[in-house]
């Protein structure tokens, strides 16, 4: 399997997953809510029958007849209803609705039984199939055959028949609603979440593909430059390692004879030797930078002294090169914190890369300021310049812009690598500014010591 094959199978398992877990969570979310609003609504609704019934039961209480044969006084309290055994008014005037608070006759049903149970009145057009007998249960929820469910309270009425009467009660009033438009709002509920919930997850879908590919580009692209390090690493290795062997080679077939010849031979095994020695070393600098582990604590260093060193150190090596070396630095000492070593190695890395692709008679100048509690360390040279599409790339390893002439030079592909890593570990950052023929400005930014 190869490695895109590879990536491409973790990230349909990683959108799996992700879509599976959405898809459980807006599961969950959803019947949650569901279940929520279907018991808020049921809640509401009961509170309101529960409230109609309180208010009926006050207005009736007192004055309930004490007779046994209550039905003119019925017919008198509630004009309205519909007396067990006489004719039923069923179109009351409006003032007669709202004798008993109910003008909606379609959704509430109100029916009067005595304390053994009998039904006595009934609003006009009740729902059929009601059962005739009384059940005291307080909440009752019915369906009739023709499937309308019907939620009904019941609650005890009390009149002015003697205390002493065993029954206690001189009635009940049923209050009932139709719960037509209550199934209908969860039924329409049911309907989004059916048809909203593929939907959601479809989108769960897509975009768990694509956040998948979001999270995997960094790990895509480190493989990638892993195995570019390794293709780069290998042929910087196998360059003079070839040239180490086949010098090794002619000395084994050379005559003992001929000194002269052999003393030239183990000057390039040694020359060799030694640019295998410091690319090793180079590519274990960059990894400790990178794994940050350096042991030395951060203490403080004087970039003025820095600055002063390096021009010195680098004053010989610019004048062969027929170019001229300038440094800048102002009289108050400049204090950062870090690792001095480190510190010497990214401005020497950066003033040794201007020399290398500066030309003859061109100048490099190094220059320190601090400004805003920050340091600035500023090598500008007047070389050949850096192209805009390889300004990104010039901080990769084994990257160079012109590779013939780094070769001849005998440079190693690192030092802008190592240079950007020592920046990074002392939380200082590189940028370059180049224009092709006209040179470069390598600016280096660290957080000032106090």
């Amino acid at each position: 399997m190869n490695s895109h094959q590879l990536f491409r199978r973790s990230r349909i398992r990683l959108a799996l997953w992700y879509a599976g877990v959405m898809g459980v969570i807006l599961s969950l979310s959803g019947f949650g809510l569901y279940r929520s609003i279907a018991q808020a609504n049921w809640a509401a609704m009961e509170r309101e029958v529960e409230s109609i019934a309180g208010t009926l039961h006050d207005s009736l209480e007192p004055m309930l007849p004490a007779s046994e044969t209550p039905t003119a006084a019925l017919r008198q309290i509630l004009p309205e209803l519909c007396l067990v055994g006489q004719p039923c008014n069923a179109n009351p005037t409006l003032i007669q609705r709202h004798t008993i608070g109910i003008s909606d006759r379609s959704t509430y049903y109100i029916r009067l039984f005595n304390h053994r149970g009998k039904l006595l009145a009934f609003s006009p057009n009740p729902p059929t199939e009601l059962p005739q007998t009384l059940n005291p249960t307080p909440w009752q929820t019915f369906q009739t055959a023709s499937g309308t469910r019907y939620r009904q309270f019941t609650i005890i009425l009390h009149g002015n028949h003697n205390p002493s009467e065993p029954h206690g009660s001189w009635g009940y009033l049923q209050l009932g609603r139709n719960l037509e438009v209550f199934d209908t709002e969860i039924l329409q509920m049911r309907w989004i979440l059916l048809v909203g919930f593929p939907i959601a997850l479809g989108l769960v879908a897509v975009s768990s593909w694509w956040l998948s590919g979001l999270a995997m580009q960094p790990i895509y692209q480190s493989y990638q430059q892993q195995q570019q390090f390794t293709a780069n690493a290998a042929h910087e290795l196998r360059s003079p390692l070839a040239s180490l062997l086949a010098t090794v080679e002619a000395i084994l077939r050379v005559p003992q004879s001929d000194p002269q010849e052999m003393q030239t031979m183990l000057h390039t095994v040694e020359r060799q030797g030694r640019r295998l020695s410091h690319l090793i070393t180079d590519l274990l600098f960059l990894t400790s930078l990178e794994y940050h582990s350096s042991l030395k604590p951060a203490q403080r260093c004087c970039l003025n002294d820095l600055i002063n060193d390096l021009t010195e150190e680098f004053l010989e090596l610019a004048t062969l090169a027929n170019l001229d070396l300038i440094h800048q630095v102002p009289d108050p000492d400049i204090y950062v914190l870090g690792n001095e070593s480190q510190l010497y190695r990214l401005v020497s890395n950066l003033i040794a890369n201007s020399i290398q692709y500066t030309a003859s008679n061109g100048k490099i100048i190094i220059s320190l300021i601090a400004r805003d509690r920050t340091a600035f360390i500023t090598v500008k040279d007047t070389g050949i310049g850096i192209a805009p599409k390889d300004q990104d790339r010039i901080f990769d390893r084994f990257y160079r812009v012109d590779r013939d002439r780094s070769r001849k030079t005998g440079g190693t592909g690192l030092g802008l690598a190592i240079a950007q890593a020592i920046a990074h570990h002392h939380q200082a950052t590189l940028k370059v500014e180049s224009q092709v023929g006209q040179g470069s400005i390598f600016i280096v930014e660290i957080p000032l010591a106090y």
